[in-house]
């Protein structure tokens, strides 16, 4: 139910809007609508995994085995004034831990990690280990132009539930002292929120917040596609493992690196003048297209997007000389030992009024990542074929990346404003 055709609106989008607007009053707001009955966390922070990011354990699986993301997100930014002391490492670990305390660590309670950017590590005399491969955030194509992050610290904060994230903003920021019964304290004043990112994925989620900038009027997105452009994502064997993007050596092994990017998308022509064959073929394959592979928004598919079965990798150069490529097409030629580089955590937005995707992924190097983006960019088939640099090029022509951030995600024990060398 859509509500801008019925007059009113529903829970789901009222959610979405209120963790989109954030603070007190929209948290209040929240808890009206949703009022979740879940369990405190734990008390001991040992039995939490080592690994922040180890969230597939905690989360739903579809009938095909794909892990199902929480439906509500919120990327918060923080810089810290000086050099980190005892005391304020111990009060970020505190306030941690405590809102931890008061939600289970599954997908309707709390998942969340903690970032650190390259800025953040530049106030320390000495460097990373050689284990931690923490690039900084640049433009990775030539059509390219982000604003680049320069914020020290990324909390990211996920849950079904938009009242637990907002909670735990609100909590973390010092604006709440209890959650779900339980006492919550804040970050230190030395930490100052900086910027805060939201969003949402989930059937039903994107057609109910199609009202932004980007979106035809027409109301174009399926009422089951999870995200904007229509189709599903987050196929298992096309997702790296959490063993695969963890650091598996030096004092910073079981942590990870992260990069987020936030991504304008303009649908217009998309859902407007391309048909249904055209998107196939630039989110998929041209093999997809010519096949039917995909039946509406490609569940059927199961937990694969069975880019190896159509040999998709292999005649992308052909298919580029025929004047298509496709997106998943592309990025399935940047594998190793035929395993994806890079684990995806992505979700829409509504912010500013426009829709966006915030890109997120996780992998062992920032390199991994870099490397993944280059097959994606296809440079080298818009070179070499009959497709533009981004016109028929997967699906580039209908993004634009306007910021992009790297960080370094240490396990738990380091987590709380780390040195550069624990040991």
């Amino acid at each position: 139910m859509n509500p801008s055709r019925d007059g009113g609106i529903s829970r789901r989008a009222f959610v979405k809007a209120a963790v989109a607007i954030g603070g007190t009053a929209a948290l209040s707001a929240c808890m009206g609508r949703e009022q979740p009955t879940l369990p405190t966390g734990p008390d001991d922070p040992a039995s939490l995994p080592d690994r922040q990011h180890a969230w597939n354990d905690s989360l739903r699986t579809d009938d095909h085995g794909n892990d199902v993301p929480p439906r509500h997100h919120v990327f918060a930014q923080f810089d810290y004034e000086g050099t980190p002391t005892p005391s304020a490492r111990e009060a970020v670990e505190s306030a941690l831990r405590s809102v931890e305390r008061a939600y289970p660590h599954s997908h309707e309670g709390l998942l969340l990690t903690v970032g650190y950017s390259p800025a953040y590590f530049d106030r320390f005399d000495a460097d990373l280990p050689d284990s931690v491969d923490l690039l900084a955030p640049q433009a990775l194509a030539p059509f390219e132009d982000p604003a680049l992050d320069t914020a020290d610290v990324g909390v990211h904060i996920a849950s079904d539930y938009g009242s637990v994230v907002l909670g735990v903003e609100e909590a973390l920021r010092g604006e709440r002292d209890e959650l779900n019964g339980v006492s919550v304290s804040a970050f230190p004043d030395s930490l100052s929120h900086t910027e805060r990112r939201t969003g949402f994925i989930g059937e039903g989620l994107p057609a109910e917040n199609q009202d932004v900038g980007g979106i035809p009027d027409s109301e174009p997105v399926p009422e089951d596609a999870p995200l904007y452009m229509g189709f599903e994502s987050g196929f298992a064997k096309s997702q790296a493992s959490e063993d695969s993007v963890t650091i598996t050596d030096g004092p910073f092994a079981g942590g990870t690196t992260q990069q987020v990017s936030k991504i304008r998308l303009n649908l217009q022509q998309w859902y407007e003048q391309d048909d249904r064959f055209h998107r196939v073929a630039t989110m998929f394959c041209p093999a997809h297209a010519e096949e039917g592979t995909v039946e509406g928004t490609g569940e059927n598919l199961g937990d694969s997007n069975q880019m190896e079965a159509h040999g998709c990798p292999a005649h992308a150069s052909d298919d580029a000389d025929s004047g298509v490529v496709g997106h998943a097409q592309k990025s399935a030629r940047a594998r190793e030992d035929g395993e994806p580089l890079i684990l995806r955590r992505d979700f829409d937005s509504t912010d500013d009024d426009q829709a966006t995707v915030h890109f997120l992924s996780l992998q062992e190097q920032i390199s991994d990542f870099v490397t993944t983006r280059s097959m994606m960019n296809g440079t080298d088939l818009a070179e070499e074929g009959a497709v533009g640099q981004r016109t028929n090029n997967g699906i580039l022509q209908y993004m634009t990346v306007v910021r992009r951030g790297n960080y370094f995600v240490p396990p738990r024990a380091h987590r709380a404003l780390p040195e550069p060398d624990p040991t």
